[in-house]
């Protein structure tokens, strides 16, 4: 159950360089009846650069008081545009300080679940710079915690007008022969769908393709499919037929790589074999996204998800934006701590819907939690936040903030 919030209460009208004002906080919302306040202190706004500042902050929850970081946004400025950060490859990882660093980013925070210590690749979809990346692997092989209604293709997208929203982002791909439209069903994932044919973009990187065929819809831990089959198509046409492999793809080429059935179909292709492999990530809301990142939605239209974990504290990240989605807010958490124990899902949803964010989802939290910024004039990004492990982990993505 959640406390009441400290004597000393801040207002939570963010602004990106304004002070707080002593006005207390709106009342809890009558959906929410009962509830108490999460935030405790918030501190003023420093900023980080034209349209991105900085705020440190506290909560208080039943075991104690929780620290707290968030970077906020003005995706209306024209100068500011948020886009996909990555450690090189959909199946590697690095710390969210060197992707900042590598890509120029002002401010960045660690993003989607991903299949660790295997292929360390994410689990929902990706866009970046407008480009599909990857689309989201089965429901039955999504890592993280389960959060009632979050379906593994839900996505944190921010379009090319700077509006973000939560969003959808379902697989349509085929591969089309001289005889038949073959039905693909996955593209760069960590899990090709059983009897299934995925695609795999020079996007994915080195890690042997032949663990997506590992594992079932319904259980991650099942053997490997014996039915392996991989197609390199270059220029259009089939290049070679042999078992999926590790190692680079080729810039320009595309490997389909089936299981079970899916494999025994390509096996039937012949080398020289014209192939028109098409994909696309469509949008529910059928607004193309320049920008999205896998993660499960917590707060919708200013109101929490029903049935959010209220136990179990970790740290957190989570992103979120105002009622016009014109204002975003990255988020971490601290937890695991002496002076700081984490949250739980339901009271960093509440803490979100007091920081002004109508619709909020969480990220990958405990250890892979990383908040970091650039001062302005620094060639540097440094970690804002107190990640739970003895050192930051190492994650595949993060959202990216970049002025221009």
């Amino acid at each position: 159950m959640l406390v009441a919030a400290m004597a000393a209460v801040f207002a939570l009208t963010l602004s990106l360089t304004g002070s707080p004002s002593p006005t207390p906080p709106p009342p809890v919302p009558q959906t929410q009846a009962g509830a108490q306040r999460v935030l405790g202190k918030l501190l003023p706004a420093a900023e980080v650069a034209p349209g991105v500042s900085h705020r440190e902050f506290t909560t208080t929850a039943a075991a104690g008081e929780v620290n707290g970081d968030i970077v906020e946004v003005d995706l209306a400025n024209p100068t500011v545009h948020v886009d996909l950060m990555t450690a090189g490859a959909v199946a590697a990882r690095s710390g969210v300080e060197q992707m900042a660093n590598r890509s120029g980013a002002v401010a960045g925070i660690n993003g989607d679940f991903f299949d660790i210590d295997r292929t360390n690749a994410p689990v929902g979809p990706a866009v970046a710079g407008g480009r599909a990346v990857k689309a989201a692997v089965p429901h039955g092989r999504r890592m993280g915690p389960a959060v009632p209604g979050a379906e593994v293709d839900s996505v944190f997208a921010v379009d090319r007008t700077g509006i973000g929203r939560i969003d959808r982002l379902r697989l349509e791909a085929s591969a089309t022969t001289a005889s038949a439209t073959l039905p693909l069903v996955g593209l760069n994932q960590y899990a090709v769908p059983d009897g299934g044919i995925g695609i795999f973009t020079p996007d994915w990187g080195e890690v042997d393709r032949a663990t997506t065929l590992c594992g079932s819809d319904t259980d991650r831990n099942a053997p490997c499919s014996p039915e392996q089959a991989e197609v390199v198509v270059h220029k259009g046409a089939v290049a070679t037929t042999a078992r999926p492999t590790d190692g680079r793809i080729a810039p320009g080429d595309i490997t389909l790589t089936g299981r079970d059935q899916g494999a025994a179909t390509l096996r039937a292709l012949r080398v020289g074999e014209p192939v028109d492999v098409r994909y696309a990530l469509v949008p529910a809301s059928g607004i193309q996204p320049d920008f999205a990142i896998g993660g499960s939605p917590i707060l919708r239209d200013g109101a929490l998800v029903r049935g959010l974990d209220d136990r179990a504290r970790a740290p957190r990240s989570a992103v979120g934006v105002g009622p016009n989605g014109r204002r975003m807010w990255l988020l971490t958490l601290d937890g695991r701590q002496d002076d700081s124990v984490g949250a739980s899902l339901e009271e960093l949803g509440s803490l979100l819907r007091e920081l002004g964010i109508h619709n909020g989802v969480n990220l990958d939290g405990g250890g892979s939690s990383t908040l970091v910024y650039r001062d302005e004039g620094e060639r540097s990004a440094m970690i804002v936040n107190n990640p739970s492990d003895p050192s930051a982990r190492l994650v595949p993505n993060g959202i990216g903030v970049y002025v221009r």
